[in-house]
């Protein structure tokens, strides 16, 4: 429907610039001299793909790629109403204050803002409020609101997914998994000039635990929190689904089931060390209490905490 929309939008203000040509060249007296046309690539609408990407692309690979690039853009947007920068039930910026002071929870009742700011971003399924789970959320909220007996969830998370680089095989919800844990964020730095206003604290290339947090509600006790709420329980949680795997790697039936077994152990024993020394930078960091100064810019304060954020070269260039 949006892309339909935007095309409608294309070609109505295209043929809005034709007439105004018509009507400049009859006042000057130049008709006869000048044509009205107006090429597709000179409507200047971010919603017109020939505009805003130019080039020598087909009319199909121009709209795929506008497609996917919308799709991209929904899902950063689904993650600011879940930080509370945005909100389903007003427009406009809702919440980017400093140190998550005077944040008003009751501005958010169609899709709740996240309590704390924080967002797991995580390869495998470890809580139930990361990233993955409050994305399905915001589309089932954000486009199921009318009075209709019908849920187009499923079909729109396939769409979603099907714009988002699925792989052979997999299910719109590990597409979107996938997408959120490897790729979001490079996408977010690109567009914010690598000064990003979603931070992601990273345990390493394992990625054993990440997550999300906005720098506007960011305060003292942060640190602390993704400690106590994500990393100490996920170290927990972890060393129980290693004895399970152990478990059902001394009765596997199948050799297949048996390599497929003792490859997510060996992935989770990596994971598991690299969350371990996570943990220990991440108490040391967390006992310092950083405050940020938002005046400083987000390159200085990036730059406060160590290794645990993610790019830290590419936004501070140190």
């Amino acid at each position: 429907e949006f892309l339909a929309e935007s095309d409608q939008a294309v070609t109505e203000l295209q043929a809005i610039e034709k007439q105004i040509n018509a009507i400049c060249h009859g006042l000057a007296g130049v008709s006869k001299h000048f044509k009205n046309d107006v090429e597709v690539g000179r409507v200047s609408l971010s919603a017109n793909p020939a505009y805003r990407y130019g080039g020598k692309l087909t009319e199909e690979e121009l709209w795929t790629r506008f497609r996917e690039d919308t799709m991209e853009e929904l899902v950063s947007y689904a993650i600011g109403c879940m930080m509370g920068r945005y909100s389903l039930d007003a427009p406009g910026l809702i919440y980017a204050h400093s140190g998550n002071e005077d944040f008003d929870s009751s501005r958010y009742p169609t899709f709740p803002a996240d309590a704390d700011g924080i967002i797991p971003l995580t390869d495998t399924e470890w809580f139930e409020d990361d990233a993955t789970h409050r994305l399905i959320e915001f589309i089932d909220v954000a486009f199921n609101r009318s009075n209709s007996q019908t849920n187009h969830l499923e079909k729109n998370l396939t769409f979603l997914a099907e714009n988002l680089g699925p792989k052979k095989n997999e299910t719109s919800r590990e597409t979107l998994r996938r997408y959120l844990c490897d790729s979001f964020f490079k996408n977010h730095l690109q567009t914010y000039k690598n000064r990003p206003i979603y931070w992601l604290f990273t345990s390493g290339k394992q990625k054993a635990f990440q997550c999300l947090v906005y720098l506007h509600r960011y305060n003292t006790g942060t640190l602390s929190r993704i400690r106590t709420e994500y990393v100490i329980p996920l170290q927990g949680k972890m060393a129980h689904r290693l004895d399970t795997l152990n478990e059902e790697i001394a009765s596997a039936g199948s050799s297949s089931r048996l390599k497929t077994l003792i490859q997510e152990r060996g992935k989770l024993s990596k994971q598991q060390e690299e969350l371990r020394l996570f943990d220990e930078q991440l108490r040391h960091y967390a006992d310092q209490r950083i405050q940020l100064d938002l005046d400083d810019g987000v390159k200085v304060n990036y730059a406060k905490f160590g290794n645990l954020l993610a790019e830290k070269k590419k936004v501070t260039g140190e």
